[in-house]
């Protein structure tokens, strides 16, 4: 609501006029909405830096596709010849649990395909062995990722 003030004139007379003036009653929410952009960006940015996997060197292919939606994916590290351990998607999981993890994981999928990625390093056993426990876990179809080969 408006206030109102007397005015004074000159003279002795007072007079009372009404004048209205605006009183600022609102809070101001452009600094809040400055730092909250700020925030947004800084989130977007490091969002993406956070979410890492292991670090693996993936052979290459000239005929390889890229991938279009989201699959299981079993990553073989070159560290496999000596702990004997795999990742199913984000998990680390010992091999001699790999074909019941991949069960749980492709249990109420429609599609029973695996992406297999593996270090260009490890030998072909080594795939065969992690194929084989795949098959027995119900797995229709295996693919092997490759990368591009100028990509990173």
């Amino acid at each position: 609501m408006p206030k109102v003030q007397p005015i004074e004139t000159g003279g002795g007379r007072r007079a009372r006029s009404r004048r209205v003036g605006s009183a600022l009653n609102e809070i101001n929410v452009v600094p809040l909405v400055d730092v909250m952009l700020v925030l947004l960006i800084i989130f977007m940015v490091t969002a993406p830096m956070m979410q890492r996997g292991i670090d693996v060197t993936l052979p290459e292919s000239r005929r390889a596709r890229e991938i279009d939606d989201q699959r299981l994916f079993v990553t073989v590290p070159l560290s496999f010849r000596t702990d004997r351990r795999v990742q199913v998607g984000r998990e680390t999981v010992p091999f001699a649990m790999l074909a019941e993890r991949v069960r749980q994981a492709l249990r109420w999928r429609s599609d029973k395909e695996v992406y297999l990625q593996s270090d260009a390093g490890l030998r072909v056993q080594d795939l065969m062995d992690v194929m084989d426990r795949l098959k027995e876990a119900g797995v229709e179809k295996v693919g092997i990722v490759a990368r591009f080969p100028g990509a990173r």
